[in-house]
């Protein structure tokens, strides 16, 4: 495919994208080079927590870029140490350190608790994952994922990262040893399949993991900023976590990412963890308008709103289809097919007219919702109507 005097060829292939070209966003809307409009509920893969080139994000771009970008990461600049305070202030955490994905977040979240392991418990190096769980696409990472397949795609894996079953908190004790230092799950597994851990078993692992002095470590890279309603998804079921990291919404659109923890758990030295971008202060400028709006009076509660409205509307969409159902958390819900045709419906969506819709399918029996977590209800209408006629084919 050509675009412009280019050639998509030049690309190194990764996946397989449709043969458009995005040339520009507004709100839950993105248009390609032809003109046409299409319906946004993918939004990054719940990147944009406030939707396509929001006004808080440009004006906070325009401003940074105009008076500083990178001084280096040996230096301290304001939007770092602003935004770092927002999220302790916000939350149960002492201590931030500022990446720019969500995989380099949980790879210092893996560093952290095994120096932690080293300096507290003997050495003790073993993180308990779970089944599908989704971690990132660095080799650890991708070691701590359950992604299945995930085991022999690069082989060997980093060894020490067993894993239990989500929600079953026996598999997560039988796995615990002399060797455990923490358990690290995502408090809604998003790419497994929108299935969120339950409050109880959230409660059970606290107190497992903290009658083995354990570390519990949250990976809220996709359920965090929002996402579930509350401006963390570990807020739900009222535990207090070590260590938890965040991606994806925190800097709505721009690459951002956070490793937070306690200060008990804090023993990096000098030299032990850094990065050569980490809080420069163009993207934790982002960061402070996009924490700024969603910690305003009244957003979260209209994301819970619109949570349960979705929900419903997919609900009814079920039924009436003779479908299985929906789940999920807020605005990270699935509608849960009686079939495979996932991937059909998500490519016949594309190509809808006179506007397309992006939806996702994480799994070929299910499709996932992440829209912008200001959607209007018109819009979640606009959606149903147009997943309502491609069910019907």
């Amino acid at each position: 495919m050509r675009y412009g005097d280019f050639d998509t060829d030049s690309l190194m292939y990764i996946t397989n994208r449709p043969d458009l070209v995005f040339e520009r966003g507004e709100g839950a809307w993105l248009y390609d080079h032809q003109g046409k409009r299409y319906l946004d509920f993918i939004q990054g893969w719940a990147v944009n927590c406030l939707g396509h080139c929001p006004p808080e994000i440009r004006d906070a771009l325009v401003k940074q870029a105009s008076t500083l970008l990178n001084p280096s990461p040996a230096f301290y600049n304001g939007p770092m140490v602003e935004l770092a305070g927002l999220l302790t202030a916000n939350s149960v955490f002492d201590r931030v350190f500022f990446a720019n994905t969500g995989a380099e977040a949980n790879e210092g979240a893996i560093k952290l608790a095994r120096k932690w392991g080293k300096v507290n418990k003997g050495g003790a190096f073993e993180i308990i994952t779970f089944d599908h769980s989704f971690h990132g696409r660095t080799l650890a990472t991708m070691s701590a994922s359950g992604k299945p397949g995930w085991d022999t795609l690069y082989a060997p894996q980093v060894p020490g990262f067993p894993k239990a079953h989500l929600n079953d908190i026996a598999s997560v004790e039988a796995l615990i040893t002399d060797n455990t230092v923490g358990v690290m799950l995502e408090p809604v597994q998003g790419e497994g399949g929108v299935i969120p851990a339950d409050p109880g078993f959230m409660q059970a692992l606290r107190k497992l993991t903290r009658e083995h002095n354990v570390l519990l470590i949250v990976d809220e890279v996709q359920a965090g900023m929002g996402r579930t309603g509350t401006l963390f998804a570990y807020e739900h079921s009222g535990v207090e976590p070590d260590i938890m990291t965040l991606g994806k919404g925190i800097g709505g659109g721009v690459p951002l990412a956070a490793l937070l923890a306690r200060e008990a758990v804090c023993c990096f030295q000098a030299g032990d963890q850094g990065g050569t971008y980490n809080g420069n202060p163009l993207m934790t400028a982002v960061g402070v308008a996009v924490m700024k709006t969603l910690t305003a009076p009244g957003f979260l509660e209209g994301v819970c709103a619109r949570g349960e409205y979705l929900k419903q509307r997919l609900l009814e969409l079920s039924a009436r289809h003779g479908l299985r159902g929906e789940r999920g958390s807020g605005l990270l819900r699935a509608l849960i097919l009686d079939d495979e045709r996932g991937p059909a419906i998500v490519q016949a969506a594309l190509t809808m007219n006179p506007h397309g819709l992006l939806l996702n399918a994480p799994r070929p029996n299910l499709l996932r919702f992440m829209p912008a977590l200001n959607v209007s209800e018109a819009e979640i209408d606009l959606m149903i109507k147009a997943l309502d006629t491609l069910l019907k084919k």
